[in-house]
């Protein structure tokens, strides 16, 4: 065989298997459920989410046992740590960015993206203070089931457990 008709082979070869694999269903995995990867980044359903945060803290309540007298600090720990409703966040007007040239357009959406971090930084400050206060009525069995299940949890807001 001559060798640029080798080489053509080869090719057609390489791109024939390119293109069946392209044409193949999307790989799933067993932490999406089946679905294909892509589809596990979009955002959950928030009426899933509160009920799966309802679940948590509902089991929480029953391993630490909490008294009559830990109630009030029960509640105001569970309503801080309740995720904030989904489209609270100001979100740009986009006739209104259409308008500006784009200097004023960043300028614009770099002044979002600060107030939405500081929203973000005054939320996970009202979270820790909540914590804290809510941990200093517990008894120390108590803390040190919630020291383990924080610590399960991976201290991080929002997420998976970790096992």
């Amino acid at each position: 065989m001559k060798p640029a008709f080798k080489s053509l082979v080869i090719a057609s070869l390489l791109a024939g298997a390119g293109f069946s694999a392209m044409a193949q269903k999307p790989a799933t995995d067993a932490a999406t459920d089946g679905k294909p990867r892509m589809e596990h980044h979009q955002r959950m359903d928030p009426a899933k989410m509160e009920e799966m945060h309802a679940k948590r803290v509902a089991e929480l309540k029953t391993k630490l046992k909490i008294t009559a007298a830990q109630e009030g600090a029960w509640t105001t720990f569970t309503a801080a740590m309740k995720p904030p409703a989904r489209g609270a966040q100001q979100r740009p007007d986009r006739a209104e960015l259409d308008k500006l040239s784009t200097p004023e357009r960043l300028d614009k959406v770099r002044a979002l993206r600060t107030q939405h971090m500081a929203d973000m930084q005054a939320q996970m400050d009202k979270r820790d203070e909540a914590t804290k206060t809510f941990y200093a009525v517990l008894s120390p069995e108590q803390k040190k089931l919630f020291d383990e299940e924080h610590a399960r949890m991976g201290g991080h807001r929002g997420g998976g457990e970790r096992k």
